[in-house]
């Protein structure tokens, strides 16, 4: 009887034991399964995310492009205005200056130079404190003269029209010939500058103070000659200083004719 027993509790407990492991094996794919989708939904929302900061990366470089080509800046730059011309390479009183300011700045904003700057509308001019005639030349024009190499407004403006309405005074000649030991080192300097701007702000007044001083220049031509020669190799640049040797010559007479020749061998003088 016991037998019996023990036989029948052994076959009902097979089968509630097959019925548990196999519901334990359909649980664990269950849970398996769902840690799939949870890994391929973890994935998919990994990579929703980042193509979203991508977007939104690119779209805050292009507000970031734009709202800088919008800039009153850049706009200006593709839209010059007309007072650009009359202003250019203007000094912002209000930026950081990289450097420490030239000679000729410093003396201009002390007051070194007695004449201001008055805007135009069309055309600058300049105000001087005092007639140009009661001014001394000495080291008023020389002063001007250096400031032939500044690159920036008003400086250029102040220096070459200062330069140009000293020379046109009565009684300049006797002003300026015993400067021009000084003034030669200062007019060469605005010759050999790398600036193509200075560079012509330097012919020019080159030409200016051979017209007051004649044959007088004609004793050092040769310090202003080697820097005209090497320029004239730039096309750009023959006509003007073809230009120069010309008045060099016209108002130095012979003299300087055989100078400009042995400085310059393919100069053809005006009386050929």
């Amino acid at each position: 009887m016991n037998k019996a027993v023990f036989f029948y509790r052994q076959l009902m407990y097979q089968p509630c034991c097959q019925w548990n492991k196999r519901e334990a094996m359909q649980k664990s794919e269950c849970h398996g399964g769902v840690h799939m989708r949870n890994r391929k939904a973890g994935s998919c929302d990994q990579r929703t995310l980042s193509s979203i900061q991508i977007k939104h990366r690119t779209t805050v470089q292009k507000s970031n492009s734009s709202s800088s080509a919008s800039s009153p800046e850049t706009a200006r730059k593709l839209h010059p205005r007309p007072s650009d011309k009359l202003n250019p390479k203007t000094i912002n009183p209000f930026g950081e200056q990289s450097r420490a300011p030239s000679a000729f700045a410093a003396i201009y904003s002390k007051g070194g130079i007695p004449c201001r700057l008055v805007h135009g509308s069309v055309k600058h001019r300049l105000q001087w404190e005092c007639p140009p005639e009661n001014l001394p030349f000495d080291p008023l024009l020389i002063t001007l003269a250096e400031g032939l190499r500044e690159t920036k407004h008003p400086y250029t403006f102040v220096s070459k029209e200062g330069f140009r309405e000293l020379l046109l005074i009565q009684g300049a000649p006797e002003k300026a010939v015993p400067l021009l030991p000084r003034l030669i080192p200062a007019l060469k300097a605005a010759l050999v500058h790398l600036d193509d701007e200075v560079f012509a702000r330097g012919l020019n007044a080159l030409m200016q103070l051979s017209v007051v001083v004649g044959p007088s220049l004609n004793d050092h031509l040769k310090h202003l000659l080697t820097s005209l020669s090497k320029r004239l190799r730039n096309k750009k640049f023959k006509e003007p200083i073809t230009s120069a040797l010309q008045k060099l010559e016209q108002h130095g007479g012979n003299g300087s004719l055989v100078i400009i020749k042995s400085k310059i061998p393919t100069y053809c003088s005006i009386c050929c």
